[in-house]
């Protein structure tokens, strides 16, 4: 910070001293200019006149209205008007009094607005320059009269213009503050995006895989003695459900690494294509699943095949985990109009304690990343027993229909 930013920080943590040195220097103006005759025999001539006590006093009692010129700007104003029309009737009035006047209406004019400033002003410049034309010892056309009226007018137009400049910086950091607000809370709702689609996907692998590992894991152990050929079986189930867990937990946490990190595999988010894959493991695991498609080979942009991908992994999950065991899950997926429609029932018993609509963190999980692209989910048990799963997705995102629109 230079010597004058320093300066000008302190002036401005002391008002009262800034216009104290203020009122200062325009007394020492007022009371040069008093000694000064503009109409010498020779030009402009110093020490040609003294100014008398009472013309001292007026101009005393104005400098001293100009220390609180901050605090009661029209009273200051009121009183140096006074004291300019006490010096221009009963006095000479070359004496430079109506300066205090001048700068108390600068001071009006910055701290109010402009027809606060137009009213004051005309009021100030009429009364000052009418009483010295009419009631002063000089002629009406003298410069002296003239001047009073011209610098009253500059007093005024500058504190305005002083006002309308703090109004547009003060408009501009407000803009700023408010635009730097705006890209803060952008960020903070990006982050908190992100974080949730991240936890989404975490709970969305760690449940399908851990349930499909459980299982295997039951089976191999429950066959171990009797049939080892069976028990191996589950075992390479097991191990192939758990390298997948560890691949897909690996890529969702690369997410999180730094720019400095080692890189995160390069595979990318499952979609519909993996439908047969996915109902594969499930099939492996013992949970019999039967597929239906009638979306005549639509290409889903990835956020919504990832979506869809994942309602179908939590919901058969759940399947797996709740209807029984004897339960059958029917998946169907099916193009209509502009939408996908997503449908996951089953025939379970709910013996392990089958999710209502609305519980658990699979379900939750299953709504928001529905709600984010705009679709609707319904769950809820089947007439008859089991549980239905429904998820309407549109085959167009609004980044895709953005850029179609284009």
């Amino acid at each position: 910070m230079s010597t004058l930013d320093r300066t000008r920080c302190r002036l401005k943590a002391h008002p009262l001293a800034l216009d104290a040195a203020l009122a200062a220097g325009v007394l020492l103006c007022m009371m040069a200019g008093s000694f000064v005759d503009p109409n010498g025999p020779h030009g402009i001539a110093w020490g040609v006149r003294t100014p008398d006590p009472l013309a001292l006093v007026l101009m005393t009692l104005g400098a001293l209205a100009l220390v609180f010129r901050r605090r009661a700007p029209r009273t200051v104003l009121a009183l140096t008007g006074t004291v300019s029309v006490v010096e221009s009737v009963m006095d000479d009035p070359r004496a430079p009094v109506a300066m205090s006047a001048v700068i108390a209406l600068f001071t009006v004019a910055a701290s109010t607005d402009r027809l606060t400033t137009w009213r004051l002003g005309l009021l100030t410049m009429t009364v000052l320059t009418g009483t010295a034309m009419l009631a002063g010892p000089l002629p009406w056309y003298a410069q002296e009269n003239l001047a009073i009226f011209a610098w009253t007018g500059i007093g005024a137009t500058a504190g305005d213009a002083v006002r309308s400049r703090r109004a547009v910086v003060q408009a501009i950091r407000e803009r700023a503050e408010r635009a730097e607000r705006t890209r803060e809370e952008e960020a903070r709702r990006r982050v908190a995006e992100e974080r949730l689609r991240i936890a989404r996907d975490l709970h969305d692998v760690v449940a399908h895989h851990i349930a499909l590992v459980n299982v295997q894991a039951g089976v191999a152990a429950h066959v171990m003695d009797k049939r080892p050929d069976q028990a191996k079986e589950a075992l390479a189930h097991v191990r192939e459900a758990s390298r997948s867990a560890l691949n897909e937990l690996r890529a969702t946490v690369g997410l999180l690494r730094q720019s400095g990190d080692p890189e995160a595999p390069t595979e990318p988010a499952p979609g519909l294509d993996r439908l047969d894959e996915l109902a594969g493991t499930f099939r492996s695991a013992g949970l019999p699943v039967e597929i239906a498609r009638a979306d005549q080979g639509t290409t889903l942009p990835a956020a919504v095949g990832l979506a869809a991908y994942r309602v179908i992994q939590e919901a058969l999950t759940n399947v797996q985990k709740h209807a029984g065991a004897d339960a059958k899950a029917e998946v169907s997926v099916v193009r209509v109009g502009p939408n996908i429609e997503i449908t996951v029932l089953d025939n379970g018993s709910g013996e392990d304690g089958e999710p209502v609509s609305g519980g658990g963190h699979g379900l939750l999980g299953m709504r928001e990343r529905v709600t984010a692209l705009r679709g609707t989910l319904t769950t809820g048990p089947r007439y008859g027993g089991g549980f239905r799963v429904h998820a309407v997705l549109p085959v167009k995102t609004r980044s895709r229909a953005a850029e179609d629109a284009v």
